[in-house]
């Protein structure tokens, strides 16, 4: 990690912009005021603004920072691409204490960043989860304390609840936040929203898995109650790698954040599932998956009061 924080990129501004403009606009500048591509030009002079461009169509200059995550921050960008770089880097997460001292922003700087990072982390693909058959884990798991939950006996019903599907074909996960108990109905929207019809469904033996699962092409359950972790039917039936997923999001969320608010749980699941779905294990080193999420960046700006403030 010493060695590829040292390549120009993070440490000088100029660099920096550059690395950013070949991602962002891989065929050239384009406008984000109003999108055009053709009579942009280069500001230059002692006294413009590095990476100032100005279109003339519209009249109005811009930088590559506009309409991304990096909009109207006072953060230099290449501060911001060390950030991307450690947080895409390690596996569990890392504070915004330890972005703090690392980096030398303030403690408040490096949540906001870390949470417009998150928000460039989230997954617009959906619907394809099992294409051509493939095997396709759900379950749930449950996390901290839930303070919109009723009082109940049950310790499980009192805390916030993560839903998760993983794709063992292409390796990819997606997790969501899951509000009230956990259903027929529910499962069936998630399933349909994420799923292809031709998948393999695997599950444990939860009752609200049953009538959804029959709409896909199997459905393999696991008994856990009886002490079975890969069915007796067929060995490749289990949900192992999903609770793999799990074990690391809590020990980050555990180890790590320590402590996580509801309403900014899903930008955890989204850095965890990012990291999950670009890891090693599917060809992507470091630094692949720091320029998979700066492929990221555009249109998911975030504004602190947006973000929810507090931690």
């Amino acid at each position: 990690m010493v060695s590829a924080l040292s390549a120009p990129h993070f440490h000088n501004e100029e660099a920096a912009f550059a690395y950013v403009e070949a991602r962002v606009w891989p065929e050239g500048p384009i406008c984000p005021h109003c999108g055009g591509v053709e009579r942009i030009g280069k500001m230059g002079g002692k006294s413009t603004r590095l990476g100032l461009y100005k279109c003339y169509q519209c009249r109005k200059p811009f930088t590559v920072r506009i309409g991304t995550i990096f909009e109207s921050s006072h953060v230099a960008l290449h501060i911001w691409l060390q950030a991307m770089y450690l947080i895409a880097g390690s596996k569990k997460g890392i504070s915004s204490n330890q972005l703090h001292r690392t980096l030398g922003v303030t403690l408040k700087t490096a949540w906001f960043m870390s949470h417009r990072i998150r928000e460039a982390m989230k997954s617009d693909t959906l619907g394809d989860f099992g294409a051509g058959g493939g095997a396709v884990e759900m379950d749930e798991t449950f996390i901290g304390q839930d303070p919109d939950a009723p009082p109940s006996r049950m310790a499980t019903r009192m805390k916030m609840q993560v839903v998760a599907l993983i794709d063992r074909t292409t390796g990819r996960s997606t997790s969501m936040v899951y509000t009230g108990n956990l259903n027929v109905a529910g499962v069936t929207e998630i399933l349909r929203a994420n799923v292809s019809p031709e998948a393999h469904l695997m599950t444990d033996e939860a009752r609200f898995y049953r009538i959804p699962g029959k709409e896909f092409a199997a459905h393999s359950r696991v008994i856990h109650a009886r002490g079975e972790y890969v069915s007796k039917f067929d060995p490749n039936a289990h949900t192992n790698t999903i609770e793999g997923f799990f074990s690391i999001f809590k020990r980050g969320m555990k180890g790590v954040y320590q402590h996580c608010q509801k309403k900014h749980l899903h930008r955890y699941l989204a850095e965890f599932d990012f990291r999950y779905s670009n890891r090693q294990a599917l060809g992507c080193n470091d630094a692949d998956r720091a320029d998979r999420l700066l492929a990221g960046v555009v249109g998911k700006r975030l504004t602190y009061e947006t973000t929810g403030r507090g931690a």
